[in-house]
């Protein structure tokens, strides 16, 4: 699986400019296992603190393999951006960032 970071996204000249602080989906996917969950967000928290808990939705692949982990946070740059991924990415668990 292809690993992603908001830097590289916003590489492209047809990548739309993100206008900060803003409400900022994240879908994060990963292996599945039971406390993928609660790491994700733990490492979100971090970074966001305060963030909607209410708004983490988690959805097991087809086969089971894996999990994605969706999150909207209040984004205040880039920078916050860059670490969350980094910090993610750090687990070795996550494949995918988006």
């Amino acid at each position: 699986m292809q690993q992603t970071s908001p830097t590289e996204q916003g590489a492209s000249q047809d990548a739309p400019k993100i206008e900060f602080p803003c409400q900022y989906p994240i879908k994060i996917v990963g292996d599945a296992a039971p406390d993928f969950k609660v790491t994700v967000v733990d490492i979100v928290e971090q970074h966001s603190p305060g963030f909607d808990r209410r708004s983490v939705r988690m959805v097991d692949s087809r086969n089971g393999r894996f999990q994605s982990v969706r999150v909207v946070i209040h984004a205040t740059g880039q920078d916050q951006l860059n670490a969350l991924f980094h910090s993610l990415k750090a687990t070795g668990r996550v494949h995918m960032v988006l």
